[in-house]
């Protein structure tokens, strides 16, 4: 059930995206279902390995490496998927720290964190 939750709270921070920025587009809300979906399985499958092949550049980098890589990877789910535009590398780039943001406050507030039951 908390899978559930997780998954349309990151779909309804993705429709807040436009409202935000106007380089991105996202069509209806089964889109966002859908890119919900596709960006929850590149962060866990492609991300990492990303992330190990980079980690010299980000070490250098003092870690903002990683936010080249979190740009690199929204705006690759944006080209595979139809109804989901993002403008360009930059706007990537913020759509995915605001992506980040926004589904982080709304999984805080209305998820419930009972870590003592």
């Amino acid at each position: 059930m908390r899978l559930l939750a997780t998954w349309l709270i990151n779909a309804i921070a993705l429709l807040a995206l436009p409202y935000l920025l106007s380089s991105i587009t996202i069509d209806s809300f089964v889109t966002a279902l859908l890119v919900a979906v596709v960006l929850g399985f590149v962060n866990t499958v492609i991300r990492p390995i990303l992330l190990i092949l980079t980690l010299p550049v980000t070490l250098v980098s003092l870690g903002l490496f990683i936010f080249v890589i979190n740009g690199l990877m929204f705006w690759a789910v944006a080209s595979l998927i139809d109804g989901f535009h993002v403008g360009g590398f930059w706007s990537a780039t913020f759509g995915a720290i605001l992506y980040s943001i926004t589904s982080w406050a709304l999984s805080t507030l209305l998820l419930n964190n009972d870590e003592n039951t």
